[in-house]
C-alpha cells in the first residue's frame, strides 16, 4: 500500500511540480490520485504542446477531461483522419494553436471549428488551401506551410495575400515547381504587418502575378531562407529588407567542394550581407567555409551560428576580428571539430556572454581554457551524449561558477517545421 504524500498545502506542492520536465510530470500523475489532481493544474503545462497521434489509436472521455483542466491550447495531430478531426473541435474548441502533419483531409475547416486559432502549422499533408478556406484563415497571426501543394486554379499569392494579420509566414517546399524570382518581395507587398518570413527555394510558391508590387521597404526583421544550388534566391532578395535584425541561411545540400553552385552561394553571401547595414544575428548551416564571405558580415553583428564543413584558427580568428563585439556565438563544424582551437576562444571573443559547442574530440586541458572566460554567462554542450560531470566541476571551480554550464536539450518545439532545426 502506497504511503499518503506528506501534508503540505496543495500550493507548495504546485510550486515544486513546477521544476519537473513533462515525463516526470507524466510519472507523478501515475502515483496516486492526490497527484494527479495536483499535476493537471493548468499553471503546470503553460505553453505546453500536446502531441496526439491517431494511426492506430483513439483516445477515451478522461484523456479529453484531463487535457481539458489543463487548458491545453496547442495541439499537433499526427495522421489524423476526417472523424479525429470532428472530435478534437468537439472536445477542444478553444485550441488557438494547432499542427497537422501526414493528413490526407482534403477539406478542413480551420477558423470555424477553431473561432480562437492564431497558429497553424500543415506538414506533409494533402490539405487543400484555396478561397474557400481563406476567409476562415484571416484571423491567422503564424502560418507555417511544409510539402503542402495548392491546386492549380487556387495560387498561393491570392490565397495568402488576404491574410494580412501574418506576423510569421513560414514556407518550405509548398506550391508547384516555380522560380522563386520576385516571391519574398511579393508577399511582403501583401503582408504589412510580417515580422518573420522564412521560404524554401526548392519549389516556390506557385504563380507570381505580373504587376508592380508596393515599392516601400518592408519592416520585416528576421528572415530564413533554404536555399538549393538548384534554385537561387535573387542577388538583390535583401534590398527590400535593409533593416533586417535577423538572417539565417540554410544550404540545402551538402557543401563539400567548391563547386559552380558553391561560388554562387559565396557570391550571394557577400551581397546579401553587404546590403543589411543593421543586422545583428547571424546563422549560416552547411554553407562554404566563412573565410569566403566573413568581410562582408556587418559589425553590428553580436549573435553568430556557424554550423559549416570546417572551421579553422585562421577562420576564428577572422571573425574576432570583424566581429569585435560578438556577445553570442554557437559554433558547430562537421565532419571536423574544433579540437584544440577551442583554447584560443576565450581571448578571441572576450566579450562573449553565451557559448554553444561540441565536447567532442576537445582535450580535457583545451576545455578547460574556457575558465579564463570573464563575461560569459551560459556555456551549452551540444554532444547528445552526456557530458562527463567531473569535467564540468573543474571547469565551473575554476571559474568560480561565473558562468552556468549546461546540455543541449534535445526535446524541439513541435510547433517549428524542422527543415531549419536539423543541424549537421
Amino acid at each position: 500500500m502506497a504511503l499518503p504524500p506528506p501534508n503540505l498545502p496543495a500550493e507548495v506542492w504546485t510550486h515544486v511540480f513546477g521544476y519537473l520536465s513533462v515525463p516526470d510530470k507524466l510519472s507523478l500523475r501515475a502515483s496516486c490520485k492526490y497527484f494527479k489532481k495536483l499535476v493537471d493544474h493548468w499553471s503546470l503545462w503553460r505553453g505546453w504542446t500536446a502531441v496526439l497521434t491517431f494511426r492506430n489509436s483513439s483516445y477515451t472521455r478522461r484523456f479529453w477531461d484531463s487535457l481539458r483542466r489543463r487548458k491545453v491550447t496547442s495541439v499537433v495531430m499526427r495522421n489524423p483522419g476526417a472523424k479525429d478531426w470532428k472530435q478534437l473541435s468537439q472536445e477542444l474548441p478553444d485550441l488557438s494553436a494547432v499542427v497537422i502533419e501526414q493528413s490526407a483531409i482534403e477539406n478542413l475547416n480551420f477558423g470555424k471549428d477553431f473561432p480562437h486559432l492564431k497558429r497553424l502549422a500543415v506538414r506533409n499533408s494533402d490539405v487543400v488551401l484555396d478561397a474557400h478556406t481563406r476567409p476562415h484563415l484571416e484571423q491567422l497571426t503564424h502560418l507555417s506551410l511544409c510539402d503542402v501543394t495548392f491546386p492549380i486554379k487556387s495560387s498561393f499569392l491570392p490565397f495568402i495575400s488576404h491574410l494580412r494579420n501574418l506576423t510569421s509566414l513560414i514556407c518550405h517546399n509548398s506550391g508547384t515547381l516555380v522560380e522563386p524570382i520576385w516571391i519574398m518581395e511579393s508577399i511582403l507587398s501583401y503582408l504589412p504587418k510580417l515580422k518573420h518570413l522564412s521560404l524554401s527555394s526548392k519549389r516556390a510558391c506557385v504563380y507570381v502575378p505580373k504587376r508592380p508590387v508596393n515599392e516601400g521597404i518592408s519592416s520585416l526583421s528576421s528572415l530564413e531562407l533554404i536555399q538549393y544550388s538548384h534554385h537561387f534566391f535573387p542577388v538583390n532578395t535583401m534590398k527590400k529588407v535593409p533593416h533586417l535584425n535577423s538572417l539565417s541561411v540554410f544550404s540545402g545540400d551538402v557543401y563539400q567542394k567548391m563547386s559552380s553552385a558553391g561560388s554562387h552561394l559565396v557570391f550571394l553571401l557577400n551581397k546579401w550581407l553587404q546590403n543589411l547595414p543593421e543586422l545583428s544575428k547571424l546563422a549560416v548551416t552547411r554553407g562554404p567555409p566563412v573565410k569566403m564571405y566573413v568581410t562582408s558580415i556587418p559589425a553590428t553583428v553580436t549573435s553568430l551560428t556557424l554550423c559549416c564543413s570546417r572551421l579553422s584558427l585562421e577562420d576564428i580568428s577572422a571573425i574576432s576580428v570583424q566581429l569585435p563585439n560578438l556577445l553570442h556565438l554557437h559554433v558547430d563544424p562537421w565532419p571536423l571539430h574544433l579540437g584544440a582551437n577551442v583554447a584560443e576562444i576565450p581571448e578571441l571573443f572576450p566579450k562573449l556572454k553565451s557559448l554553444k559547442l561540441r565536447h567532442e574530440c576537445v582535450s580535457e586541458k583545451d576545455f578547460l581554457h574556457l575558465h579564463r572566460f570573464q563575461n560569459l554567462e551560459h556555456l551549452e554542450i551540444l554532444d547528445s551524449t552526456q557530458h562527463p560531470s567531473h569535467l564540468v566541476g573543474q571547469l565551473q571551480a575554476l571559474s568560480n561558477n561565473r558562468f552556468h554550464v549546461a546540455s543541449s536539450s534535445s526535446q524541439s518545439d513541435p510547433m517549428l517545421c524542422s527543415c531549419i532545426h536539423q543541424v549537421y
